[in-house]
């Protein structure tokens, strides 16, 4: 009996130890959804709050002149009371939309300047940012180290450091007011170096031997080797090179004087005015359109060369 009662003792504290063990799991598991609900939330708040601009700004392009005047007249007109906006437009009308696009032919001029410059850019880069990065990569030259370096070092200036030198470079080969005066020193920018070394030095040198003893050439192993293998960081590369120069302001505005030749970037502030603020508004929807979908085609690869260029040496 004595023994049994042992038994039964053991039996129900394992019992009580296997309840209390269930309850707090169970409760740290409540306690972690629910942390994880509170984190959610606070993200979506974040959002939200990060979202607002563009509700506005699409909200905007579909109001009159006089309804924008009368939310935003504390702002333009100096009127007393304070600016308001609404999520949705009270009388929505497209015709801010048809005046961009079939009564503004300096809008067109400017979309495509902004196309040229663009395009130029990152056509540029695909050539000589990726011979650069893959002979940083794979290749071994005398002072290589301090070159990478320096290309570090100008990666980290902003333009208003380079500014004054780019200018006086461009000036002595008479570049300045042209396009090319904008084109090419995103051309020889060190930002897409720097990300497509990272893809470049994942290549094993073995496999690259295997392929010399093949017979294949220098290059042959840049063409079929390096840029497939490379291509997620060269697509990212594209993806953030496109985000910055299809909304260049200071580079235009200091290399150009001919507005002719002014991107669309700079076409968006000279429409402020109430009379043509819902053109502002429309403008600024267009614009902000393709960098949209560009990032939105090019995320995997932007977060795969973000996370290649966060890998120290």
């Amino acid at each position: 009996m004595e023994i049994r009662r042992i038994q039964e003792k053991r039996q129900a504290e394992k019992r009580r130890v296997h309840v209390r063990n269930a309850l707090q799991r169970r409760h740290l598991r409540v306690r972690r959804q629910i942390g994880s609900m509170l984190l959610w939330a606070f993200l979506s708040l974040l959002a939200a709050i990060i979202l607002c601009p563009i509700v506005f700004l699409v909200s905007g392009s579909f109001m009159g002149n006089d309804e924008l005047a009368g939310y935003l007249g504390a702002v333009f007109l100096g009127s007393e009371g304070y600016a308001a906006f609404p999520l949705l437009p009270k009388f929505p009308t497209l015709k801010h939309y048809v005046e961009i696009l079939l009564d503004s032919p300096k809008f067109f001029v400017m979309f495509w300047n902004s196309v040229k410059i663009t395009a130029g850019v990152l056509i540029g880069q695909l050539v000589v940012g990726t011979m650069a990065a893959w002979g940083f990569a794979k290749y071994e030259f005398p002072w290589k180290r301090g070159f990478f370096l320096l290309y570090l070092i100008l990666m980290l200036l902003p333009f208003q450091v380079l500014m004054l030198s780019n200018y006086l470079v461009l000036d002595f080969f008479r570049l300045t007011d042209s396009l090319w005066g904008v084109i090419l020193p995103g051309v020889f920018s060190t930002f897409p170096v720097f990300i497509m070394y990272r893809f470049f030095s994942e290549i094993p040198d073995s496999l690259i031997e295997s392929a010399k003893l093949d017979g294949a050439r220098e290059w042959q192993l840049f063409a079929y080797l390096a840029l497939p293998v490379g291509s997620s960081g060269i697509i990212a590369c594209m993806v953030l090179g496109f985000l910055e120069y299809w909304s260049l302001i200071e580079q235009p505005l200091t290399f150009l004087k001919e507005k002719s030749l002014f991107p669309l970037s700079i076409f968006l502030p000279d429409i402020t005015d109430v009379s043509k603020s819902g053109m502002a508004f429309a403008a600024s929807v267009i614009t902000f359109l393709p960098a949209v979908l560009v990032f939105l085609g090019g995320r995997d690869y932007l977060e795969q060369g973000i996370m290649a260029g966060a890998v120290k040496e």
